[in-house]
């Protein structure tokens, strides 16, 4: 365990040191749940859904817990991970590492105080592991996002198929009963939008809430195990904020968007917002800059007007 894994654990410290409700005061909607403020812990942080109270207690308006799997996971071989620091980025190859399901469901059931709203994500391999996750899941969270563009995770991507996607989301539906948001895998300089647009076409079509708009992008490193992972961080920020508004321009004003991808402070939020999100989610950046992140993020939007 990591040490900041174990800290983490500690939860009345977090709790002692959270930041005054004023200071993270931005309220905001996310479809019909309400929020503190557009602020999200992005999923891949606590992928066992060990700490979301603590991290809550940083001053997220949401938090993200998995990506919880039907079955426990090793992840992929190390090393799996490198950290930029000049570039504030990572490169990932995890590979959902976590204990299963049985697990997740445990501590959720046992998260007593949350002072942000929790969300779960769930990826599988077949149909019936998504649904058992989401019947499994969903009673505990206040919405389920459905990662189907993990660049690390060869099965899940069976769900780039249309057709595939559009029969998932038919049996999700008659189980669910409260939102899904879908993460999208990201286009780089409209290359592959046509492709994402579809499936994005296809959860719309299926009545899906929205979307997460997006996983890491795809690149390739000899000197990660695998050789290719997801890159994630300030260098990928730009390219988010050319999707946003492509996304929201096809899919309407009605779906959720949750912007995710290299957001590190509150110009970037507010730019993230007014290209068309309605919430945006952290990872890397906090990573790099720590628990007062959310508070320093709100605060510099709320002292420039940009709330």
């Amino acid at each position: 365990m990591h040490t900041g894994e174990k800290l983490l654990k500690f939860r009345p410290v977090w709790r002692a040191l959270a930041p005054a409700a004023e200071e993270i005061s931005l309220p905001a909607q996310m479809g019909d749940i309400s929020l503190r403020n557009p602020i999200g812990l992005a999923a891949g942080l606590d992928k066992k859904c060990e700490y979301l109270s603590s991290l809550a207690d940083f001053g997220f308006g949401y938090v993200v817990g998995g990506t919880v799997t039907y079955n426990p996971r090793p992840g992929n071989s190390k090393p799996r991970v490198i950290r930029n620091k000049h570039s504030r980025s990572l490169i990932n190859a995890l590979g959902f590492p976590g204990d299963g399901l049985t697990n997740a469901i445990t501590r959720l059931s046992e998260l007593e105080h949350r002072p942000s709203k929790v969300l779960v994500s769930i990826a599988a391999l077949d149909d019936e592991e998504a649904v058992t996750c989401l019947e499994g899941l969903e009673p505990l969270v206040d919405a389920v996002e459905l990662n189907i563009s993990s660049p690390n995770t060869l099965g899940i991507r069976k769900y780039h198929d249309l057709e595939a996607l559009k029969i998932l989301l038919g049996k999700l539906n008659q189980s669910r009963n409260k939102p899904i948001y879908v993460k999208l895998p990201p286009f780089v300089d409209g290359q592959g939008a046509e492709l994402i647009l579809s499936l994005a076409q296809v959860c719309k079509d299926s009545g899906i809430s929205g979307f997460t708009v997006a996983n890491t992008i795809p690149v390739e490193d000899s000197r990660l195990a695998v050789g290719r992972g997801g890159l994630s961080g300030r260098e990928i920020f730009p390219n988010l904020l050319k999707m946003i508004p492509i996304v929201r321009s096809e899919m309407g004003d009605k779906m959720v968007i949750n912007a995710c991808g290299g957001i590190s402070s509150g110009l970037d939020a507010h730019a993230a917002l007014q290209a068309g999100a309605d919430t945006v989610q952290l990872y890397t950046a906090l990573v790099f800059e720590g628990p007062k992140l959310v508070s320093d993020i709100c605060n510099d939007m709320r002292k420039q007007g940009l709330n």
